[in-house]
Order: C-alpha cells, then sequence, then structure tokens
C-alpha cells in the first residue's frame, strides 16, 4: 500500500537534504513529503547536480516518479549554506517538527522519518532542546518513550538514554523499568506484529552483580521485576550479564534486548549494523524512525553521504505502519489478547 510518509531534513546545513535527494533520484514506492524550505532543496539539488521537481500534496498518496519529491514548505529565515549551520535557522528546524507532529496526529501522514539535528545550533538559538525523541513525547503528550535503535537480526531498547555514567544506578527504578518493559512489549506486538515477544534484559553491572558481590540492582530491582511481569505471560530472560548477552547463544530467537544504559547496549548495535541502522521511538501515538547518524557538516553539498541509513528508516517506517495497520484491523478479541 503506497503510504504519505513526512520527512524532516534535519539541519539545513547538513546532509539531511542530500540524502533525502540522492535517495529519490530512482523514485519511491510511498509519497515521501519533505517539510522543508523548497528554495533550499532546489539549492542543494543544483549544488549535488542532480534533477528535483518538487509537487504539492493533493488526493491520495502516490508513488514518486525518480527525482520527484512531494513539499510541505517551511521556509528558513536565512539562506542554507552547506557546512556551515546557522543559529537563524534553528526556528524553521523546529517549526518542521511541529508541522510533523500535527500532521502524523492527523493521520496526514501515517508516519515521521526525522534526519539528523544539531541540537548545540538550537540551543545556542535561545530554544531549549534536549533531542528529537523528548520533544517528540512533550509536544504529542506522550508521557514516557523508549529509544530503540535497530539493525538487521538485533534491536537494541534503552531503559536510560543521555544520562551520565554516575547517575545510571539511581535511575534504574522498578518503575522506570516496568514502563520500559511494558511499552517494549505492547510495541513488538502492535506494530512489529510479534505475537510472543522474547526479550533479554540486560543487568546493571558487571557479571550481572556477581550475586550481589558487585552490585544489588539486579537482585532487589531487576529479577523481582521480571518475575513479576513473566508471571504476567511475559517472556523476559535476565538479568544477563552484558559481556556475554550479545552472543549468538543468546541472541538466536530474541526479539529485543533492553539495555540499561546508553553505552551498554548501542555500541554492539552500531558496530553490526552502523550506515544501516534506525531509530525508532517507542511509545508515540505515531511511528517515528530516524537515521542513526548526525548532521556531517564537512559532507554536506559533496555528495559523498551514504543514504543507507535513510533508506532504511523509511523502510522501516513504511513496513511498521502496513503492520499497525494490519494488527489494527484484527477482531477486536484477537487485540485484547495482544495488549493484555
Amino acid at each position: 500500500m503506497t503510504l504519505r510518509l513526512a520527512v524532516t531534513p534535519g539541519e539545513p546545513a547538513g546532509i539531511g537534504p542530500d540524502l533525502l535527494i540522492q535517495l529519490i533520484q530512482e523514485g519511491c514506492p510511498h509519497e515521501l513529503v519533505a517539510i522543508a524550505d523548497p528554495q533550499m532543496l532546489q539549492d542543494r539539488a543544483r549544488q549535488l547536480g542532480l534533477e528535483l521537481s518538487l509537487r504539492p500534496i493533493e488526493g491520495s498518496p502516490r508513488p514518486l516518479a525518480p527525482a520527484e519529491l512531494a513539499i510541505e514548505p517551511c521556509p528558513l529565515a536565512v539562506i542554507a549554506q552547506p557546512g556551515q549551520a546557522n543559529r537563524h535557522n534553528a526556528s524553521a528546524t523546529i517549526q518542521s517538527l511541529d508541522k510533523a507532529i500535527a500532521g502524523c496526529l492527523d493521520k496526514t501522514y501515517s508516519a515521521l522519518i526525522t534526519g539528523p539535528i544539531n541540537k548545540a545550533v538550537i540551543n545556542d538559538a535561545g530554544i531549549p532542546f534536549s533531542g528529537h525523541t523528548e520533544y517528540l513525547a512533550e509536544h504529542s503528550n506522550t508521557k514516557r518513550v523508549v529509544m530503540m535503535l535497530a539493525t538487521e537480526g538485533l534491536r537494541v531498547a534503552l531503559a536510560t538514554t543521555h544520562l551520565p555514567l554516575r547517575d545510571v544506578p539511581a535511575a534504574i527504578t522498578s518503575d522506570l523499568l516496568e514502563t520500559c518493559l511494558r511499552i517494549l512489549q505492547s510495541e513488538l506486538i502492535n506494530k512489529f506484529a510479534i505475537a510472543q515477544p522474547r526479550i533479554l534484559v540486560c543487568g546493571l553491572n558487571p557479571h550481572a552483580g556477581e550475586n550481589g558481590h558487585l552490585g544489588r540492582e539486579e537482585i532487589e530491582i531487576i529479577t523481582p521485576l521480571l518475575k513479576k511481569l513473566n508471571a504476567e505471560g511475559y517472556n523476559l530472560i535476565g538479568p544477563l550479564p552484558a559481556d556475554s548477552l550479545f552472543t549468538p547463544k543468546h541472541l538466536n530467537n530474541t526479539d529485543a534486548v533492553l539495555a540499561m544504559y546508553h553505552d551498554q547496549g548501542l555500541p554492539v548495535l552500531k558496530y553490526q549494523g552502523f550506515g544501516k541502522a534506525v531509530n525508532i521511538t517507542l511509545g508515540l501515538p505515531f511511528i517515528r524512525t530516524s537515521v542513526d547518524h548526525g548532521t556531517a557538516l564537512e559532507l554536506a553539498g559533496s555528495g559523498k553521504a551514504s543514504t543507507g541509513s535513510l533508506a532504511y528508516a523509511i523502510d522501516c517506517a513504511a513496513a511498521l505502519a502496513n503492520s499497525h495497520k494490519a494488527h489494527n484491523d484484527k477482531p477486536d478479541n484477537d487485540k485484547r489478547y495482544h495488549e493484555r
């Protein structure tokens, strides 16, 4: 089914616009709608030496012809120069997200794909901004979301995200982990069409605490919670030592891993799939995927940036949207069983 998908290219001076223009040169089976400045996209296409035809959103979604892109205009304050981020354009970057959120909530768009942004530039412009994930949650009135990165054969969700390491132990509470695992379980069922997810859970400490000799979080927090949820029908395995969890013995037939902190799980995933991985925000009232890399200002306008992660993010968003629709079309009794 052809879907209408919103794409925010992110930092206008970065590689986000380049990747989108490069990617649509061969067309697309879905209608990608860039929420961006039309002139910026045309200027970047000329700098890249590529064709670009922009068309308005009209009627039902229809596939993109080669070098074609649908557009929802979001003008910049000043002309974007590749490689030179300008804080005067920060408000337009935020406005593009606002338009995307509104379009996803009113069902104009079936999903949102976000390009890389420069958080420092946005904050330098006087706009408090800690990241896409937090902004999308706040502006869609979502109390709690979970960050998950995925590549072929591996999905890693995070209990905590961008915290200093010294703050992580205090953040690992039973309430936090229960919320994360319930969101992860629900999304694997409802959007990934996995009827009975098998989830591995990392311990916090080396060797998962070594029976309390290297920390007691596993004994006092993690293990009791896993027992509680498993009694409800979950299939949670852990807490497992992170240094041995990411091996074929454990990962075979596993649907996702919950890591306790950012650098516990993501180095393994990025080693396996950097450039072909996707960031997925779980728990939002709409589907959101993102590239797994930054703005790469030094590559903007050069044509040398790889489209692999953006292509994977688009494919993943479309697959999730179709899977979610198929799940919601099931009889009510079936949905109640899966969402228990």
